[in-house]
């Protein structure tokens, strides 16, 4: 017997090609349910859409499946409707079929179910293709009203803050909910920064998947003084670092100076030559665009103040808000022209 004694690095190739081609085969094979549900619901749906069957083509097809062919699960009568659906609602989407073969059935079944419009599931099924989201990170994100914050973040607000959110690619909300944070209100900035990091992987899916934690407390030092950031992320796709600072009440313009202080220590002290210039969050529980504007607009920084809410938000009232920004949208194009 040999007497070289192996390390897990030793195998970690191996372990990694087996991975890989799980997950490929995995994305194979839903690509192919995908594919086949589609199929079922367009075959369904036009032959339900005949007179002479209507509703009863489903129902004697469910029967059928389960006297004849009872081990294959799904294609009861409530499976096949959402076949259907499913086929009803991309049919004039067809060039998007690979698009929709990239997630999972589940997400569809909840996007479908939860979603007014094609943009509002074609925002949903980007996110998920983008940041591989499983079914319970979706339902979070659908359940906090995701799609409208984001939309209403991309309300021009003033020139400053406008070119912000440009030069930041706009991965920024104007408004954060942290209710898996289950926090009183009366929650003071340390309690509120302990229970972020308790909650960091459900944070970081608010704040978007690109976002890699660094640390808490980050000092950055200058001239004799030590300052501490509270929390430090590294977004990958823009690929530079995130001071975020939080704070309890509505914002105050002195804020913008010690953000300042801490990106321009960044920059000068620990930003890698490859990355970008350093980005600020200001999270605070309440703000006045007015007084951000006048604040930023003689500052060079690029930080971002943002609200968070510790409790979800009616979602009713952000579909109201977001209706009435793309109704005046609408109207200032039509006026343009």
């Amino acid at each position: 017997m040999s007497d070289v004694v192996y390390q897990a690095d030793d195998f970690a190739k191996v372990i990694r090609i087996v991975k890989e081609a799980k997950n490929r085969a995995y994305r194979k094979i839903n690509e192919e349910l995908i594919i086949m549900y589609y199929d079922v619901g367009k075959c369904v749906s036009e032959e339900a859409s005949e007179a002479k069957y209507g509703d009863g083509y489903i129902e004697r097809l469910a029967e059928y499946f389960a006297e004849n062919s009872p081990e294959i699960k799904g294609f009861n009568r409530a499976g096949l409707y959402r076949m259907k659906q499913f086929y009803e609602t991309y049919k004039n989407e067809e060039n998007k079929l690979s698009l929709l073969t990239q997630i999972s059935w589940t997400n569809h079944l909840k996007i479908m179910s939860a979603c007014k419009t094609m943009d509002e599931r074609n925002f949903y099924i980007s996110m998920c293709i983008k940041d591989r989201l499983s079914k319970r990170e979706l339902e979070r994100q659908i359940d906090s009203s995701y799609y409208e914050r984001y939309m209403l973040s991309q309300k021009p607000i003033a020139p400053k803050t406008d070119q912000i959110k440009k030069v930041t690619g706009n991965v920024f909300l104007d408004n954060y909910v942290l209710d898996f944070l289950d926090a009183p209100d009366s929650i003071n900035e340390q309690e509120l920064k302990k229970s972020i990091l308790n909650n960091l992987k459900d944070f970081i899916l608010e704040l978007g998947k690109d976002f890699v934690f660094v640390g808490e407390e980050y000092k950055v030092e200058v001239g004799n003084h030590d300052y501490y950031i509270d929390l430090l992320f590294f977004h990958r796709g823009l690929s530079c670092l995130a001071a975020f600072e939080l704070k309890m009440g509505e914002f105050k313009p002195e804020y913008i100076g010690k953000m300042n202080l801490y990106l321009e220590a960044l920059d000068r002290n620990i930003k890698k030559a490859n990355e970008n210039p350093s980005v600020g969050i200001i999270l605070c529980a309440d703000k006045d665009d007015e007084v951000v504007e006048y604040t930023l607009s003689r500052s060079l920084s690029t930080t971002m103040v943002s609200e968070y809410n510790l409790k979800l938000i009616d979602k009713s009232l952000l579909q109201r808000k977001l209706k009435e920004y793309m109704e005046l949208a609408e109207w200032s194009d039509d006026n343009e022209q």
